[in-house]
């Protein structure tokens, strides 16, 4: 079984962070986002995963790729990275990695989170990962026949179709027959917006009657702004908590200072003055003195000061010392 990442665009909707590292790699709960993702494929797969395919931009640097290659180390798989010169959709990303389209594979975008619990059904040619919403014109959305097999993807239907949107990860049984048809995508110029889609490969699939059907999660989190990357880290906190997973390093330094969970603090943070939780990340090296922080997510050899923090994102090695609240300052910033 194969994982195959696209995550070539470093996240114009999460700057600053994303200036210096792109949103995958962005922690949640003290790991990047991209490592859980494939960490729970691969729970909810329940194999061997044999290679994860990342799909990246040229800019994003040696030190990305190595994480990468981590990413894929941790899970015992073979570690691939491929590049998207342009930024020409979804379709384009896939087919960068052509090389490694061979088999049965999962595809997903490396910007969404989820829980799931269920069975990978695969008899079929395709799983599509789909979640229940209450706003369904506002997503990508399956229609499912009295089978329960997904006969239609209706893109942000103005009428009702149906509440299950499709969250950005699919499974294959055979992804050479997808490659074919993102190729006759590329060949025969499809776009949309200027971009090439999957949803066009998976259409054709459909029509020449491969059987799809859906695989609901329980949960799905989004990692696209500042906002609901914060949201999304107090939402798997609690997940963790609840799994009685450990949060807090044994190597944290606390000085008059008080934690509620869930929390999650890194190796060496120094707490001194300060009132945490629920529902803050801090990262490795981390020093708050004299501050209340909650609902924040706060990176790695930060310094927080004099601060009352709700609904905040700090960057790594960034120094913050004010009244502010729900501040949004990236890596290296310096606000005094």
């Amino acid at each position: 079984m194969k994982i195959i990442v696209p995550m070539a665009g470093r996240g114009s909707r999460l700057r600053p962070h994303t200036l210096t590292i792109p949103k995958p790699l962005i922690p949640i709960a003290g790991k990047p986002i991209v490592h859980r993702l494939v960490e729970d494929i691969a729970k909810v797969l329940n194999e061997k995963i044999d290679e994860v395919a990342f799909i990246i931009g040229e800019d994003f640097g040696e030190q990305v790729e190595q994480d990468l290659m981590k990413i894929a180390e941790s899970l015992g798989a073979k570690g691939t990275i491929y590049y998207q010169d342009k930024p020409l959709g979804t379709g384009h990303a896939i087919m960068c990695a052509k090389e490694s389209l061979q088999g049965p594979a999962v595809i997903a975008y490396a910007d969404t989170l989820f829980k799931a619990d269920f069975n990978l059904d695969k008899s079929a040619d395709s799983v599509m990962w789909v979640k229940k919403v209450e706003n369904p014109s506002a997503y990508g959305v399956v229609k499912l026949n009295q089978n329960g097999e997904i006969v239609d993807l209706v893109e942000k239907p103005k009428e009702f179709v149906s509440d299950l949107a499709v969250i950005g990860i699919y499974y294959f049984k055979n992804v050479e027959v997808l490659k074919d048809e993102l190729q006759n995508v590329l060949d025969q110029k499809l776009t949309r917006g200027g971009e090439y889609q999957i949803n066009d490969g998976i259409e054709a699939m459909r029509k020449n009657g491969l059987k799809f059907v859906p695989g609901k999660v329980d949960e799905w989190m989004d990692c696209g702004n500042k906002n609901v990357t914060v949201e999304t880290n107090g939402r798997m906190l609690n997940f963790l908590h609840n799994d009685r997973e450990k949060l807090i390093a044994d190597s944290v330094k606390i000085k008059d200072s008080e934690i509620t969970e869930p929390c999650y603090i890194g190796e060496n943070v120094e707490l001194i003055n300060a009132k945490i939780g629920p529902n803050v990340s801090i990262g490795d090296g981390s020093r708050i003195v004299n501050s209340s922080i909650k609902n924040s997510l706060i990176q790695t050899f930060a310094e927080v000061q004099n601060a009352k923090l709700d609904n905040a994102m700090i960057g790594n090695f960034a120094k913050f010392d004010g009244d502010f609240k729900e501040i949004s300052i990236g890596d290296y910033s310096v606000l005094e």
